[in-house]
C-alpha cells in the first residue's frame, strides 16, 4: 500500500510518503522537504511552481502570485496578461508533488493521496482541492483530513505522547495565511474535532508586513518617493527591488525565532536596518495575544479548563516565534508542545489518522455538553453521532495537467423507466455537498421549440445570457430563479468549461439549489460534457436511468448518488444542450430516486 499525505499550505507544500513497508518520510522536491506553493504564469500559458517559480519572479514579478491558498475564495487570478483559475494554480503545485512521487515509486502513482486541509473549510474550498487533485493527475483515492485531526494523529504517534479515549489536545496553528486552533477529542474509533475558531487576518505573511512596516519607518524618509515605489511598484525593476526586500524581511523574521539581533539588508538608496527580537515581539504582540484568547475562548465555549487538556501542540511554521510560546505558558499556565518540524507535523500526522474512522468533520459532530475528560470511555462522546469512517473520494481516470480530456462516464443500458444498477459498489465520497444533475437534452423539432439546426448556432442571447435554446430547455426556472451568464456564480474555483453558459441560483448560492445551463458547438461535445459533467464530483454507488419528456423535449437521463452528492445526466440526439443542477445533500438522505423526483417535479422542462 503506497499512501501519500500532501498539506498544501499557503507558502509552502509539504508531501509524505509511506510505500513498500517503511516508515512515512518527507519527499524533497527540488532538494528541499518544503516546496514553495509558489506558482508563475509563463508567456505560453504553462503554469511553473515552487522554487522555480520563484526564479522566474526575480524576472517579471507580475507574473508571479507566492500564495495562491490565501486566494482561493478568488476563483481566478490575473498574472501577467494570463488569466488562470486558483484550480489550476493549486493543481499545477499538486502536479509538481504527483511527478516527484512517480519518479521516486519508478513510474507508478501512489494508491491513496491524503489531503490535509483547514477545519474551518466549508464546501466550497474543499470542492476546489479535491479538484486540483484529479487536475494534477492523481488517479487514486483521495481522503481528505482535516488539519488539527492530522496534527493530533502526529502528536499521539510519539510513545510519550499517547492520546488515550476521553482525552482532548488543543491544536494551536499558525501558518502563514491564517491562524487555526481547535480542540480535537480522542474516541475508540479515532478522533473528532469537538471545537475550532481562526483568524483569517493572521499569520506568518500578516508578521513580515509588519516587519516591513517597521523598517519602513526606519529609513523611509531618506526617500519618500524611493519608498513609495517599493510600496507600490510602477515598474519591472520596482517589483524586482520590492520582491527581493520582502524576501529580505521575511528572512530576518526567521533569523530573529533563533537569534537576539540580525539585519535586513536595503536596497539603495537606503542603509540596512538592524532589528532585535525585542522590537519584533513588540509589533506583533498584540496579534499573537489574540490568537491566544481566541484559543482560550474555544476552550471555556467547550467547557474545558486547560489543566484538562492532554497538551496544547504547536504546528505550522510561524509557531516557531517564541512570542508564541510565552504567551500561552503566561495565559493558559501550560506548556505548549513542538515535535519534529512544525511546517511538517500536519503531512506526517496524516499517515497516522486510523483508516477506520479518524477523518471528521466539524459540521459532522454535536459537541458533548460537558468537558471531554467526561467522555465515555468505551467509545465516541455521547451527544453526537458518529459520521462515516474515513470517507474517500474516488476520482476520475488520470488526466494530462493542465488540460484534461473529458472521459467517458460509466456505461449504463437504459431501461424503460428508472432501474437501480450498481456501478462501483458502496463507496463514501466526501467532495461537496451537493448535488450534481447534469442534462444533455435532445428534442424533435416542432412544439414551438427552436429547430435542432437552430441549436447548431448560438444565435441571439437576452439579458440573463440565454440563448433561444437555452431558454427554452430552461422552462420555467429563470421566473423563480435568479440566472446570470457563466459558470462563476455557481462553482468560482472551477475550471472554465466552453460553451455558452447561463448559471441560476434559487435561495442562497452556497447552500440553496443551483442550476447550470450550457450550448455547446456540437452534439459530440455535447456528450463529453455530459460525461464529465456525470463523474465531475467522483465516482458513486448507485445509477437510476430513465426517460424524459416535456415542453417539446425528449430525452434519457442517468442518475447517481453518494452520502454527499448525486449526479444526473440527460442524453438526446439532436441538440447539443447541456444543463447542471447542484443541491445541498442535507443530512445525507439524497439517493438516486430522489434526485429524479427532484429533477421530474420541478426542474424538467415543461413543470
Amino acid at each position: 500500500m503506497r499512501v501519500l499525505s500532501v498539506d498544501l499550505g499557503t507558502s509552502n507544500t509539504v508531501a509524505v510518503l509511506a510505500a513498500h513497508g517503511r516508515p512515512p518520510r518527507v519527499i524533497e522536491v527540488d532538494g528541499s522537504a518544503t516546496m514553495p506553493s509558489a506558482v508563475f504564469a509563463a508567456e505560453d500559458g504553462a503554469i511553473i511552481v515552487g522554487r522555480d517559480a520563484e526564479r522566474r519572479a526575480r524576472l517579471d514579478p507580475s507574473r508571479f502570485e507566492p500564495n495562491p491558498k490565501r486566494r482561493v475564495d478568488e476563483g481566478t487570478l490575473l498574472l501577467g496578461d494570463n488569466i488562470i483559475t486558483v484550480t489550476d494554480a493549486l493543481a499545477a503545485v499538486l502536479h509538481r508533488v504527483a511527478e516527484e512521487t512517480t519518479r521516486q515509486l519508478g513510474g507508478s502513482l501512489p494508491d491513496e493521496v491524503r489531503l490535509t486541509h483547514p477545519a474551518q473549510w466549508g464546501t466550497v474550498r474543499r470542492n476546489v482541492l479535491l479538484s486540483a487533485a484529479r487536475l494534477a493527475g492523481f488517479t487514486c483515492k483521495l481522503v481528505l483530513v482535516p488539519e488539527p485531526v492530522a496534527a493530533a494523529a502526529h502528536f499521539a504517534s510519539f510513545p510519550d505522547r499517547t492520546l488515550n479515549p476521553g482525552q482532548a489536545l488543543a491544536v494551536y496553528d499558525l501558518g502563514a495565511g491564517t491562524f487555526d486552533c481547535a480542540i480535537v477529542g480522542a474516541t475508540q474509533s479515532g478522533f473528532a474535532v469537538l471545537a475550532e475558531d481562526g483568524l483569517a487576518d493572521l499569520g506568518g505573511l500578516d508578521v513580515d508586513q509588519a516587519l516591513l512596516e517597521h523598517v519602513g519607518r526606519q529609513v523611509s524618509n531618506k526617500d519618500p518617493q524611493r519608498w513609495q515605489r517599493l510600496l507600490r511598484p510602477e515598474s519591472t525593476a520596482d517589483r524586482r527591488a520590492q520582491r527581493a526586500l520582502r524576501e529580505d524581511v521575511k528572512a530576518a523574521k526567521e533569523a530573529l525565532s533563533r537569534h537576539p539581533q540580525t539585519e535586513v539588508p536595503m536596497p539603495e538608496p537606503f542603509e540596512d536596518v538592524l532589528v532585535t527580537r525585542a522590537e519584533l515581539e513588540a509589533l506583533v504582540r498584540p496579534s499573537m495575544l489574540r490568537s491566544v484568547e481566541l484559543l482560550a475562548s474555544v476552550l471555556r465555549s467547550n467547557g474545558m479548563a486547560p489543566e484538562n487538556l492532554a497538551g496544547v501542540y504547536l504546528v505550522g511554521g510561524s509557531s516557531r516565534l517564541p512570542l508564541v510560546a510565552s504567551l500561552i505558558s503566561e495565559q493558559l499556565r501550560i506548556v505548549p508542545t513542538t515535535l519534529d518540524q512544525p511546517e511538517t507535523a500536519v503531512a506526517l500526522g496524516a499517515h497516522h489518522v486510523s483508516r477506520d474512522g479518524a477523518a471528521v468533520w466539524t459540521q459532522d459532530l454535536r459537541t458533548p455538553s460537558g468537558p471531554v475528560a467526561d467522555l465515555p470511555q468505551a467509545g465516541p462522546p455521547t451527544g453526537y453521532q458518529e459520521p462515516d469512517t474515513v470517507r474517500t473520494y474516488p476520482v476520475a481516470p488520470p488526466q494530462p495537467f493542465p488540460r484534461p480530456t473529458p472521459q467517458p462516464a460509466p456505461a449504463a443500458k437504459p431501461d424503460s423507466h428508472r432501474n437501480l444498477l450498481i456501478v462501483l459498489g458502496a463507496v463514501a465520497a466526501i467532495a461537496v455537498i451537493v448535488a450534481v444533475v447534469a442534462i444533455v437534452v435532445r428534442a424533435p423539432s416542432g412544439g414551438g421549440a427552436p429547430s435542432a439546426a437552430e441549436c447548431q448556432q448560438v444565435g441571439t442571447k437576452d439579458s440573463k445570457g440565454f440563448t433561444p435554446c437555452l431558454r427554452h430547455l430552461a422552462g420555467t426556472v429563470p421566473e423563480h430563479a435568479n440566472c446570470t451568464p457563466g459558470w462563476q456564480r455557481i462553482m468560482p474555483g472551477v475550471r472554465a468549461l466552453s460553451g455558452t453558459v447561463v448559471s441560476c441560483s434559487i435561495g442562497n448560492p452556497n447552500e440553496g439549489t443551483q442550476i447550470v445551463y450550457t450550448q455547446l458547438a456540437s452534439q459530440e461535445e455535447a456528450a463529453q460534457r455530459a460525461d464529465l459533467l456525470l463523474t465531475f464530483n467522483g465516482v458513486t454507488s448507485d445509477m437510476v436511468e430513465a426517460e424524459w419528456s416535456g415542453n417539446g423535449l425528449s430525452g434519457t437521463y442517468r442518475a447517481v448518488t453518494s452520502d454527499t452528492f448525486g449526479t444526473l445526466v440527460f442524453t438526446v440526439d439532436d441538440r447539443p444542450l447541456v444543463g447542471m443542477v447542484l443541491k445541498p445533500n442535507e443530512n445525507r438522505q439524497l439517493n438516486p430516486d430522489k434526485m429524479a423526483d427532484e429533477f421530474e417535479r420541478s426542474i424538467q422542462p415543461g413543470t
